[in-house]
Formats: C-alpha cells, structure tokens, sequence
C-alpha cells in the first residue's frame, strides 16, 4: 500500500538523483570562475586552472586544445599570447601534461613558434593504426602567420601549415614539418586549422585516415565574412603525404570540430553570416565531398569556436556530444549539446556553466567521464572541468 502510494514520486526522485554529479559540477564552476580560486578538492567535478592570464610570462592564453594519448596522459594545448589577448603578435603554442586525469598538470612547455610573430590553432589528434608504432604516435598541426587578419584577407600577409610529432606522451617532437602547398591553394588568403583536436577514422572504408578540419578565405573581405569557408585536409599514409578535402559550400563558414558517425563524418562550423547557429555539413566519403550542408538552428552559437566527439554508451547507440557557448548573441553558457541522429539534430542540451564562456575543447575519460577545457573569462584564462557523462545523455 505504501509502495502504491509513494510511486508517483519514485522518478522524479531518480532523476534528481542522476542530476547530483552534474548541479556539484555547476556549483564548482561558479565558485572557481567567480572567486578566481581553483578547487583543492579531488572530486570528478573539481575546476582547476591549467592556464591562468597574466603568469608565465604571457598576458593571456587562448584557444584550447586537448587530447588523451593511448597510455592516459592528457595532453592541454593554448595559444600563450605575450603582450595582448590580441589574435596577432608575439604568439606561441603551448602545451601541460596531465598523468592524474587532469587533477594536477605538468610545467608550461612550447610546443611551437614563428619567432616574435604567430603559431597558432592547434589540432592535435594521436595516430592510433600505425603499424610502425604500436604505442600511438601524436601529431600537432598548426598554422603560422607575418600579419594580423584583416592584413592576410587583403592580400597583405600570408598564412603556412605545419605539423610535428611526438612518440613519448608529448615529451619531444620532432622538428616542423610544413604542408602548406600541399593543403592550401595559392588563391587562399587567410587560412587555419581547427583549432581543437582532429579526428582519425577507426572504421568503414576509410578507417585510418586522418583529418584535419580548416578554413579560409578567398578574394577580398565580403559583408558577414562570406569570403570564409570551411574545408578539411587528411592523409591516408599517417602523415607521409597530405591531400585537400572537400570544400563546404556554405559562405561564411569559418572553425571547424570533426566526428565520425554511423553515417560518415560530420563536419560543425562556427558560421560568420549571422545565422546564430552552427553550420553542420556531412560526408559519405571520409570529407572528401559533402552531400549535405545545413544551418543546425537547434544549436545556438554566438560566432564562436566549438568542439565536438563522438561517444559509444555501453550497450547503446554512439552519439555526438558538441561543447560551445550556447547563446544566440554572447559568449557565455558553456553548454554541452547532444545528437542521436549523427548529426541531423541536437535535441539535448546541458548548461555547465551559465556565465562567461567561449572556445572550449572536450576529451573523453575512463569511466564514463568527459573533460572539458575551455575558456572561462577574461581573468581566470583556461580551465579544465570533468564530469560524468551520463547526465548530460
């Protein structure tokens, strides 16, 4: 009798139950952004500064990158910008290791330059079927730049493509190796990768191929960035030669996340022509074309960076999982978006934080966890936040 009478109340009180993990998350958030104190605790939802502006050296950091190689170490890359928050200047790429799961990282280390000028937009992605190296073999692509944007978009400068690999957990590399005349046409003005990790294909036709997503432009500057569009490069022998991807027609579209789905690749682009939405575009092909292009206006996006991965629940259908400002006109509300569908549809969507946010990367964890480095505010620069998956499917 009693059982009859207090079922009613029995999901409700479920759902709480599976929310708790993700609210003690939001409440680290906010103490941490807000108090500028990271969290000395060693719970999943702990908040912790991995780079902070104004410290080492550099007046702000940037454009997170991040990645967990074969053996668990967590690879955290930024944009350490020497004088400015400023996209140009003296600008270098980066790196912290983790070996806790993201509880304390390693020393602040330079993983690439281009003198006093820029290297920037770091896709790094670890190269998992290589025979040659069982043990994985981790690439950082990246771009350099001699002059500020709006330079490069007249004609005024000029952009370069690079990458550099590492067999340690990112403890060396190996010197840079270019790639711009093979992944960039001659009439392209402005140019970047990602920024945010690249993706390797593991099956279908492709499987082993890596990917990098791209942008660029061509010709002069036209009205809501419509000279921009989004494009991939990959290899298919782990980095020997590099061949260009398809172009996404789609006018405005700018930086890019790359995923594997039961269907192809999807391909979600921050989209410059004021739609407020991302840009979606998937290929049957491994991105060498794309059948479908569209403005995925069920995920909201202020003309900003995002990240997304794709997840494979126990016993139940893989999914995408999108990380970005979800808010139509500003920066702020780090949300984390859900598809079921590949793709086609966002239905799901998760508040993590409901303040100051912009670029982020995620990275999935052992034991049904994600890890999500994004930037937090103008203050506090790059943190990292780790919290269960479960609630946000």
């Amino acid at each position: 009798m009693f059982r009859s009478i207090l079922q009613p109340f029995f999901l409700p009180l479920r759902r709480l139950i599976a929310l708790l993990p993700l609210l003690a998350v939001l409440a680290a958030s906010l103490l941490s952004c807000r108090s500028g104190e990271a969290s000395s605790k060693s719970a999943p939802a702990d908040l912790v500064r991995v780079f902070t502006n104004g410290t080492e050296g550099y007046a702000c950091f940037r454009i997170p990158a991040i990645l967990r190689t074969p053996h668990g170490t967590l690879l955290a890359f930024a944009e350490a910008r020497r004088s400015s928050c400023a996209d140009f200047g003296d600008v270098r790429i980066v790196m912290r290791r983790s070996r806790n799961g993201g509880k304390t990282w390693g020393p602040l280390e330079t993983v690439a330059e281009n003198g006093s000028l820029q290297a920037d937009n770091a896709s790094p992605v670890v190269d998992l079927l290589d025979p040659r190296f069982p043990r994985g073999r981790v690439f950082l692509i990246y771009t350099t730049g001699n002059a500020p944007e709006p330079d490069v978009l007249q004609g005024k400068g000029t952009r370069r493509v690079w990458y550099r690999t590492s067999l340690d957990e990112g403890v060396t590399w190996t010197a840079p190796v270019e790639l711009t005349s093979s992944v960039k046409l001659p009439s392209w003005r402005e140019y970047a990768t990602g920024p945010g990790h690249a993706l390797q294909l593991t099956q279908g036709a492709h499987a082993g191929r890596i990917i990098i997503a791209a942008y660029h432009s061509q010709g002069p500057p036209l009205p809501d960035g419509r000279a921009y569009e989004a494009n991939t490069f990959y290899s298919d022998d782990h980095g020997s030669t590099w061949k260009l991807g398809g172009t996404v027609n789609a006018p405005g579209s700018n930086e890019s996340t790359l995923a594997q789905s039961a269907g192809g690749v999807v391909l979600n682009s921050r989209d410059q022509a004021r739609s407020q939405a991302r840009t979606v575009s998937i290929s049957a092909d491994g991105s060498e074309s794309w059948r479908s292009t569209f403005v995925a206006r069920d995920l909201p996006d202020p003309q900003c960076e995002g990240s997304m991965i794709r997840y494979a629940a126990p016993r139940a259908r893989s999914v995408l999982l999108f990380s970005n400002p979800g808010n139509r006109t500003e920066r702020r509300d780090l949300t984390i978006s859900v598809s079921f569908d590949g793709g086609w549809t966002w239905p799901k969507h998760t508040v993590l934080y409901p303040g100051p946010a912009s670029y982020s990367d995620i990275v999935l964890l052992p034991k049904g966890r994600l890890g999500v480095l994004w930037e937090c505010s103008d203050p506090d620069g790059i943190v990292f936040l780790k919290l269960a998956l479960k609630p946000l499917l």
